[in-house]
């Protein structure tokens, strides 16, 4: 990832209902949810979440599937994987120590019946 797709990532992100949505999305995978789902969970009018899932999809956070007559959106779990190691790439220069901690957390809140 590049720092204008970081840029644009981070910013899709940077507004409440779009971080809600792309959680949201996170949150089933793979399977993923309809638009109509979506906006009655986070509680906004469907014309409302097509302009932000619009927002989401250009900065390639999440991607959408036909099912019918229904819009299925995922979240793109490899863009996230690279913004997150976009950000991570530099950090600590080199001393693993000061990231180790980080690593830690990241890694047991994907163990099943970790603490959150």
């Amino acid at each position: 990832m590049d720092s204008s797709s970081a840029i644009a990532a981070l910013s899709s992100l940077a507004q409440p209902t779009r971080l809600d949505v792309f959680r949201l999305l996170v949150k089933h995978e793979p399977n993923g949810l309809a638009a109509g789902e979506i906006a009655q969970t986070v509680g906004v009018p469907q014309t409302t979440l097509s302009s932000h899932l619009s927002i989401l999809a250009h900065a390639g956070m999440v991607n959408s599937t036909r099912d019918g007559r229904s819009m299925i959106y995922r979240a793109d779990l490899e863009c996230f994987r690279a913004l997150t190691l976009f950000l991570f790439k530099d950090c600590c220069g080199g001393r693993s120590e000061i990231c180790a901690p980080v690593i830690a957390e990241l890694t047991s809140c994907c163990v099943k019946g970790a603490p959150p």
